[in-house]
Formats: structure tokens, C-alpha cells, sequence
């Protein structure tokens, strides 16, 4: 069963329609002891950094996505639930993450040409041609943001152009973020989440 963290934010409806299209049993869930025993858990999140980190402590669910990721289980976050996994956002002010991968988010920076938020479809360029989730490149996904992750080229499996290199998908080992919503990308956004059902199931995440 894969888990998908409950916690008043987030595209969840959306996403749990995608997976059960995809026939990957889910559930939305809250429940520590769901989570830790879930095959996989997914992190949504649309919104705030700040407020959804305090939404995450109120639900004691802080140290039990870290105790996720320090046991292997495979954790998906997704849009702000990518941006979470990352040590601190300098969104409303600097807060911490959950720092499951080194790096820092911080505002797109202004450009005359280009609105902020990224807002539309965006084309994915991939950087780990090994990596499962190569079937992004050259492909389309739906953005909504106005923070990016900046982090070491090691951690990103794949990026978008957006006035400064943007990662579109992240990984440290066990821990994947995808900065756009899959869940609204159409069939690329659907093998996506394919390729990270069958990374779960062989448990291979040796390619990060």
C-alpha cells in the first residue's frame, strides 16, 4: 500500500484518481503507524513552505517522514512536497525542511520576460540518462511555483529552463521529488509514476 500523507494540503484528490487509474493500491492517510508500515509514501503539497511544515508538526509527522526515509522505504514528494524534503525554504522566511536531500529552496528570480509563478508546461531535459525516470525527457510537465530547489547537480535527475535551471526531478537514494504536479501531466505524468511503482517493487534505487 503506498501512503499518501494527509495534511490539508495538496492535489490528493487528483493524485489518488491517477493511482488508482494506475491499479497501485493508496491510501490518504495522517496515521503515523500507516505510514511507517506503507510500502512507499507519497508528499503532496500545494501552498506555502511555511505553513505546510507547521501543519506537519501539528500532526507529529516530522520525525516520522525522516524515520521513513531512514528506514529505505521509497518517499515520493511531489510540487511543495518536493520542496520539503529539502533542509530549508527561504519562503515567508527561512524555515526548516525535512533535509532528506542537501539543498536550499529559494525564490525564482525576477525576470521581465518570464512570470512568476511558473505556471504552464514546461520541457523536462534529462541529467542521469541510467535513471528509470529518463522517459521525462524531451517530454512536457504542468508547473505551479514560484520557489525551486538549488542543490548539487548529483542529486538531479532532471531539470527545466525557467530564467535559471530548475529541477524537475530529484532523487537521494530512496528519496525522489518531482517539482511538477504528475498527477496533472497526462501519460508522461503516468509512467512517471509507473517507474517509481516499479522502483518500489524491485526496491532498485542504486542508480542515485
Amino acid at each position: 500500500m503506498f501512503a499518501i500523507v494527509d495534511y490539508d494540503t495538496g492535489n490528493t484528490r487528483n493524485l489518488k484518481k491517477a493511482l488508482d487509474y494506475l491499479g497501485i493500491e493508496n491510501k490518504l492517510t495522517s496515521d503515523k503507524e500507516e505510514i511507517l508500515s506503507a510500502e512507499a509514501v507519497i508528499l503532496p503539497g500545494v501552498g506555502a513552505f511555511k505553513a505546510a511544515v507547521e501543519e506537519l508538526e501539528k500532526r507529529d509527522l516530522v520525525d516520522t517522514l525522516k524515520e521513513v526515509a531512514k528506514q529505505r522505504t521509497p518517499m515520493l514528494g511531489i510540487c511543495l512536497g518536493m520542496q520539503l524534503l529539502f533542509d530549508d525554504s527561504e519562503e515567508y522566511g527561512l524555515t526548516a525542511g525535512l533535509g532528506l536531500i542537501p539543498g536550499h529552496v529559494q525564490a525564482i528570480p525576477e525576470n521581465g520576460n518570464l512570470k512568476i509563478p511558473q505556471m504552464g508546461w514546461n520541457e523536462n531535459a534529462a541529467a542521469q540518462k541510467n535513471s528509470p525516470f529518463r522517459v521525462a525527457d524531451g517530454q512536457f510537465t504542468y508547473f505551479v511555483h514560484s520557489y525551486y530547489a538549488n542543490c548539487d547537480a548529483k542529486y538531479i535527475v532532471a531539470s527545466v529552463e525557467y530564467g535559471v535551471e530548475i529541477p524537475s526531478i530529484v532523487q537521494n537514494k530512496n528519496v525522489i521529488g518531482m517539482q511538477f504536479h504528475p498527477e496533472k501531466s497526462g501519460q508522461v505524468g503516468l509512467d512517471l509514476l509507473q517507474k517509481f511503482q516499479e522502483m518500489v517493487t524491485t526496491n532498485d534505487f542504486s542508480r542515485n
